[in-house]
This record gives structure tokens, sequence and C-alpha cells, in this order.
């Protein structure tokens, strides 16, 4: 039998593309320097069937087909509850048996200590089998330790040949897998080295089979490239059934954990964590712990409430606006998309008459969360207006609205939620859409001033009122 020769390809690391001769921009999806050199088999040409492969019989297969009605969808059977109430939230009410999830983050974020969290957990009533491709087992037991996880349930190996993890995963059977990273992972019968791209697809592929035709659950880490995207082809995030995002700035304690893909389960949820010594802890009140700290008296600051899912989270808005020694002034975001700040400082200066032409202008979501809400709108312009005037809004105040060009606010959803929880932190003041009004009971909020305004200089009117 002929043996395959191998060749060389370039793949573009973003959607799998591939191309004989290296190219700038990726002619699928258009993305620059991401065509990266990968070696592959190149199968030996046969008319027919190959040499060796056996004939199909007609009418004669291997495969089982199941009727539909019998299928069993009861919670108890399909799913694992974690006992991590916020990893339960995001990946929608449990691990789904069978269920392969891909975890990302940046190095250090914290991805292998949640998983090592994770294991203690379902090790108590399950078995769980722990591959490590880049630490010794002594390294995971050190962890383990500090992290004060059950042990006697959980089974470690370090290796990285996949068909020998395969191998071993039909034969133990474990109730959770954790393959720790995708990235060290080889398939022996590939020329390339660990980390290709046609390694990760092939090994992804390999473990989404095993954990399918077992149903057993199967957690994959992968690495982030220089964009903040898992590094390999986005044709691997095709193949697992749920991506995980660790997000958070390493220096501040908190991490946000966000799917960007879940087909158990809703993509809006979040679950927020607290680095601590001992571990990733559950932050069961985010809204409490994103404004401690905050100044009282200060101009510049205002509370949003924006829903992450069916979950309403309050941050402080700080914005700064003071005077420029250059010709063009400043702008600059962080938590708050850059260009819609332009879009708002635009709709402050012609329909409110607040000028920022000679201002350099700061924003700032405290806590490392990410704004993407347009129910935000209205609190950024309220504290760029405020430090502008140097005029405080109210520490108990808290806008909800969405700004349109013509400086009407628009109404938001979900604005009994948004309410509610703004009343259980302590906040007796609101500045909401007045359409929103007409859509709820005033009564149900006894003790909250609701302010409701249709443009926004009569929003920021309102804070002049009341200072």
């Amino acid at each position: 039998m002929p043996k395959d020769k191998l060749k060389t390809v370039y793949v573009c690391n973003q959607c799998g593309e591939t191309s004989p001769r290296w190219l700038g921009r990726c002619p699928s999806c258009g993305a620059w320097n991401t065509m990266v050199e990968d070696v592959v088999a190149e199968p030996a040409a046969a008319k027919g069937l190959q040499r060796g492969a056996a004939a199909r019989v007609p009418g004669q297969t291997s495969l089982t087909a199941y009727k539909l009605g019998n299928v069993s969808t009861t919670e108890e059977k399909s799913r694992i509850v974690t006992g991590i109430s916020e990893l339960d939230r995001v990946l929608g009410g449990g691990i789904v048996l069978g269920s392969v999830t891909l975890i990302g983050g940046e190095p250090g974020i914290g991805k292998s200590t949640i998983l090592l969290q994770l294991c203690g957990e379902v090790s108590r009533s399950k078995s769980v089998l722990y591959i490590t491709g880049e630490e010794s087992v002594r390294q995971i037991k050190l962890r383990a330790v500090r992290l004060d996880v059950p042990q006697d349930n959980i089974l470690l190996t370090a290796e990285s040949n996949v068909d020998e993890i395969c191998g071993l995963i039909e034969q133990l059977k474990p109730g959770l897998v954790v393959i720790d990273s995708i990235q060290t992972m080889r398939c022996a019968d590939i020329s390339s080295s660990a980390g290709t791209v046609s390694q990760v697809k092939e090994s992804a592929s390999r473990f989404l089979n095993v954990a399918k035709t077992n149903e057993i659950p199967t957690f994959i880490v992968g690495h982030v490239n220089k964009d903040g995207a898992i590094a390999g082809p986005k044709v691997m995030e095709h193949i697992v059934d749920t991506v995980l995002y660790f997000e958070g700035d390493k220096t501040l304690p908190y991490r946000v954990l966000r799917a960007a893909k879940n087909r158990y389960g809703s993509t809006n949820e979040i679950g927020m964590f607290d680095m601590t010594g001992r571990g990733l802890t559950q932050i069961e009140n985010p809204s409490q712990i994103m404004l401690e700290g905050r100044p009282v008296g200060i101009s510049g600051t205002c509370v949003a409430c924006s829903m992450e899912g069916s979950r309403p989270i309050l941050s402080e808005v700080q914005a700064l606006a003071t005077k420029s020694s250059l010709s063009t002034p400043r702008r600059t975001a962080s938590g708050f998309d850059y260009n819609r700040m332009y879009l708002l400082l635009a709709v402050l200066e012609k329909r409110a008459g607040y000028f920022f032409g000679n201002q350099d202008v700061y924003v700032n979501v405290i806590g490392g969360l990410r704004l993407e809400e347009t129910a935000c709108d209205l609190t950024v312009c309220l504290a760029m207006a405020s430090s502008l005037m140097d005029l405080p809004v109210g520490d108990k105040t808290i806008a909800i609205g969405e700004v349109g060009l013509g400086g009407e606010i628009r109404s938001v959803n979900h604005l009994e939620s948004r309410l509610r929880e703004a009343q259980r932190i302590g906040f007796d003041t609101a500045i909401v859409p007045k359409h929103n009004l007409k859509m709820i009971n005033p009564a149900d909020f006894a003790g909250m001033h609701l302010i409701g305004v249709s443009y926004l200089r009569e929003a920021i009117n309102s804070i002049k009122i009341k200072a």
C-alpha cells in the first residue's frame, strides 16, 4: 500500500480556510495575518474504492436509530448539577450528559482553578478523570491541596497522546473528563506538531466522538491568542457544544464567566467569581460588590443597571471631562463602546447644548464589567454632563434609558426587574423613560421616586433640581 505523501499548506486560524501558499489576508473570512503553516498527509489517489477498504454491503449497517418519542429528556437524567451555582447558571442549569465544553481565557485568569474545583464538586457523587498535558500530577496535587478539593474520587494522568487518552476514557467510563489543554494534545497519525490547526481540530473531533458515544461530559481548556479569541480555527468552536470565556483584569480579583455559544441554554447569562488565595468563590450579590467604595458627593459618577440574561447588575459609571491642551481632545472609554461614547457626546452637544469640543473626556466602568446594553446610554450621558458642570448626581439616584440621535429617551425592557434590584440595594430615585412609566405600577415601588423623562435635556435638568 503506498504511503501517504506529506505536503505543506497554510491554514487560517480563524475560519479554517486552507491555501497552498501564504496569503496576507484570508480569502474566506477577510482576517489579516492569520494564515499559519501546517503539514498534512495527502492520501494516495485511487480509482473507486481505496485499496484495502471493504465494500459496503447493501442493507447492512452497524448503526442504530432511536425513536424520538422514547428519548429521555428529564433534567435529573440529562444534567449534572455541579454545586457551583454561578457555573450552573451559565451552562443553563448544569452539565448535559455527553456534552463537550470548551473554556478559554488569558493565562492566569483561573481556567484550571475553576475546573479543579468543578472536579471536586462532581467527585462527591461521580468519578472524575483529569488529563493534564501541561503539568505533572504532583503539581495538580499541590493545587488540589491548596484549594481544599476532595481527592478520593479524582483520577489523574499526565498524557498528550489523544488515542491513548480516548482508550483510557472508554476503559474507565468516568462521570466527567477534563482535558487541560487542547493545544498540548497530539494525534500520533498526524505528522504536524501539537498545537497546529490540524492537530487541534482532529483532537477535538476525537474527544467529541468518545464523549457522545459514551455520554461522558467533557471539559476542554483552550488557550487564547493575542486578539482574545481561542487559539486554533473557528471550526473547533463549531465542533463543541458550549464555549465559555473567562474575562476580567488579572490585576483585579473579579472574574466573569460568559458563554459565547451554548446549545443547551442561553448565552446571555454570566457567572461572577472572586479570585482568592483558596480559589474562586462565587459572588451571589454582584451589584453590592460592584458599588463598594463608591465616592459620595463627587461629580462625574452615576449608576447604571444592565441585564445579564435574567440577572440585573448595578455598576458605577465614572466620567471625567477636563480642559484639553491638545488641538484634538482625547477621548478614552474603558468598559463602554468607544464609538458609542462619541455618538453620545454629539447628542449632548447638538440636542442638550453642552460643549465638549475643548474637553478631554474619559469614561470608565468600575469593576471590569463591560456595558453592552443601550439601556446604559442615559447613565453615561449624565455622568459626562455631571463632570462638565461639576455637579454631582444624587448618591441614591440611578439612571436607565436609551438615548436616540434626536436627544429622546427611548424605552427599555425589563424595567421592573432593574428597579427592584435598585430598590433592594437602597436607591430611592430612578430617572427612567417616560414611556416606560405607562407600563408599570408605581405603587409596586413604594418609597422610590420615579422621574419620567422624554428628552435628554429633561434628565439633566432633573439632576440640577435635585442638587
